[in-house]
Parts: C-alpha cells; sequence; structure tokens
C-alpha cells in the first residue's frame, strides 16, 4: 500500500489539495494521512486545537466518502511545522508527501512560504505542492 501524507490545515471540498489527494489516491491505491502541526504552550488558544481537529475530521469524512482509507494526525511538539511533517513522513515511511503552497507576489512565485521550502528540500520522499491561490 502506497502512504500519501498530507499537511493539511483547512477543509475545502472543492479545494485544489483535495483535488490532488483525490487524483493521486486512487492512481497509487494509497492510503492517506491527514497531518497537522500545532504549537503547544500555556499561550496557545484552545481554540485552535479544536479548530484544527475539526478541519481534519472534515477532510477524513470527505475523503472516505470518496472511497479512500484515511487517517488523521494532529502533531503537538514544539517542533517547527516543516520539521514535525518531514520527522513524521520518515518515520512513518511515507512514499509522497502533498502541502499547499500560496505565491502572495511575483517573487513568491519562485520562493513559496519556509514552510514549503524547508519541506521540499530537507524530504525523503517526493513533494508534491499544490497552488491554493
Amino acid at each position: 500500500h502506497m502512504k500519501i501524507m498530507v499537511g493539511y490545515n483547512e477543509f475545502d471540498p472543492k479545494g485544489q489539495i483535495e483535488a490532488a489527494v483525490i487524483e493521486h489516491a486512487r492512481a497509487f491505491n494509497a492510503r492517506v494521512y491527514l497531518v497537522n502541526s500545532i504549537e503547544i504552550g500555556e499561550d496557545v488558544p484552545k481554540e485552535n486545537f479544536d479548530r484544527a481537529e475539526k478541519n481534519l475530521e472534515k477532510g477524513k469524512s470527505f475523503f472516505l466518502k470518496q472511497g479512500i482509507e484515511c487517517e488523521t494526525i494532529l502533531l503537538e511538539s514544539g517542533l517547527t511545522i516543516s520539521e514535525d511533517i518531514l520527522k513524521f513522513a520518515q518515520d512513518n515511511k511515507m512514499n509522497e508527501i502533498i502541502i499547499g503552497v500560496r505565491s502572495r507576489s511575483k517573487l513568491g512565485k519562485l520562493i513559496f512560504g519556509s514552510i514549503a521550502q524547508h519541506t521540499i528540500l530537507n524530504s525523503s520522499c517526493p513533494v508534491l505542492c499544490v497552488n491554493q491561490e
């Protein structure tokens, strides 16, 4: 079974990420792991945690309805988001990572956000970047 990890934040049934996940999961008969990383600490509002969990659950039920095997993981650590994602991918032997990118400027089209950049440059498996504009 191929394993696809998705850096998952905001659920959107008509989103580009969701479309890419469906396409890849079906093409490779893959199991999908929706992963969100959340900062822990006393000053982090509980709503952040609740919102992250809610988005993961919405995503999971959406993909299950599409006939795609899916698990959700909410990582809570002191690591950066991309370190969290990369560690999970390596520890769980993911075959592919799918992440969303947004570019807000002409320069941004070359240099995505630091999370995407760090993930791409340090990943042990292929990374598919999906434009979320």
